[in-house]
Formats: structure tokens, sequence, C-alpha cells
């Protein structure tokens, strides 16, 4: 009887061990796109994304380690289960949908070009002839620019803080990039006192998609259910908007 016992307790214990380590995931930020992720002085990652992530994990009681990735490799990164989602100010397009699953949106945001201040350019169709934009590779910004300003050169960066740069430098003339992205942050910077967006909000549905989701693999219903719980939980509590606060001057969430 005692070694019954024994062998149930044990048995127990197990699955609760089991249960436990299914609850333990990663997930993954890019940790180059402040406000939204960027990596602190002491190596840790922080920003909105970070911050919403944290809050859904607290929600879903689920136990999360955050990890920085390239945003190229960020899907690669996924569907090679080096992580269990993405929130990483992502994009819903019907092109990744065939790669990965989304949530449902937790945030929307128009785009946008920033230029020098003062400086003046023509948007219309052939407007951009000859000038030089800087794009973020691999976003849904960098193949609607090629398609739409084919008489412009496109120079595409593996981050946004190296096309910024290279705006500063006056290597191109201007950047396309998430509105919220650059109001957030790089506007807010010394740096960036001699910029400014300009031209149009650029809300065409192959550039904003159906918002900005949390992707997980494909299949991954059981955690993107859960995560869809916890995005209407936090946002019927009030946490939120506590974060979008602390990052936004106005609701960001869109809908």
């Amino acid at each position: 009887m005692k070694l019954k016992l024994i062998t149930l307790l044990a048995a127990g214990t197990a699955l609760f061990a089991g249960q436990a380590l299914a609850e333990k995931i990663n997930i993954a930020v890019e940790g180059a796109y402040p406000p939204f992720s960027y990596v602190d002085n002491a190596g840790k990652p922080v920003g909105f994304d970070v911050d919403i992530a944290e809050a859904l994990c607290k929600q879903a009681k689920l136990d999360c380690n955050i990890v920085t990735q390239e945003w190229d490799g960020l899907i690669p990164g996924l569907n090679a289960k080096k992580y269990s989602a993405i929130v990483a100010s992502m994009t819903i397009t019907d092109e990744r949908r065939q790669v990965v699953d989304f949530t449902d949106s937790y945030y929307r945001s128009p785009v946008r070009f920033m230029a020098a201040k003062g400086a003046e350019f023509d948007f219309a169709k052939g407007g951009l002839r000859g000038k030089t934009i800087g794009v973020q590779s691999g976003t849904v910004y960098d193949k609607w620019l090629a398609e739409t300003y084919p008489d412009a050169e496109v120079r595409s960066y593996p981050s946004t803080e190296e096309h910024n740069a290279d705006l500063m430098s006056g290597r191109v003339d201007l950047v396309v990039t998430d509105a919220l992205a650059l109001l957030g942050g790089f506007l807010q910077t010394p740096e960036g006192q001699n910029y400014d967006l300009t031209g149009p909000d650029l809300t065409d549905r192959r550039l904003i998609g159906d918002g900005v989701g949390i992707a997980v693999r494909k299949g991954d219903d059981a955690l993107r259910e859960t995560l869809n719980k916890a995005i209407t939980a936090i946002r019927a509590d009030g946490t939120y908007d506590k974060i979008n606060k602390k990052y936004f001057p106005i609701d960001i969430f869109g809908r």
C-alpha cells in the first residue's frame, strides 16, 4: 500500500511538473524598435511591446521569458520553436497569415514618411523620382514602397535605428515607418528635433493590414485564444490604458 501511495504521489508530481512546464514560454520582441521594444543600459528588454507581453502573461498566468530577436529572424525563429509567440508590433497581413496565426490586434497605427524639417516633397505618383527612401527590410513598408514609388531609390535596413542614422547623415532623403514609433521614439530624442513627419497618413491596407497582432505558430489555437482573452481582460481592467499612457498621448488601440 505504501509503495502504491508513493507511486501515485510520484505520478501526480510528474503531472504537476508537466503542467508547470507547459506554462513556461518564451516571447520574442525585436529589441531595436523604440518605444515599442529596445534594450536598456542594463541589457533588459523594455518598451510598450514588452510591457504588453508581461501584462498578458500575468493575466493569463503564464510564466514568460522575454527574448530579443532581429526582425528578419522573428517568424523563422517562431516556426523553429525558439519561442512560442512574437510581440513585436507585427502587422497582420494576408501574406503573414500563410505562415503564422495571429491574435486579435492589440493596436493600430498609421504609417508616415519622416524627413528633415522644412523639406518639401511631392507624394503623388512619380513625385519622388530620384529621391532616396530608407525603410526597414522585411516589413510591409519595404514592398509597398517598391510598388508605389518605382522611380525612387529604396534602401532597406535591418532596423529603424539604422535608417534614421542614414537620414541624419544625409544618405537618404526620407524614411517611412510606423508613425507611433516615430512620435514616441526618435522624434522625442535630441537627435530627432530637426526632423518631422511629412506627407499624408498612409492607410493603404497593404501597409496597415488588420492592425498589429501577436504571432503564434500555425495551429496553436490554445495559446492564441489564451492571449485573446488576456487582451480583452487587460483592456477591461485598465492595465492596457495605463501602459498606453506611459508611452503615447493618444489611445492607440484603434477600435
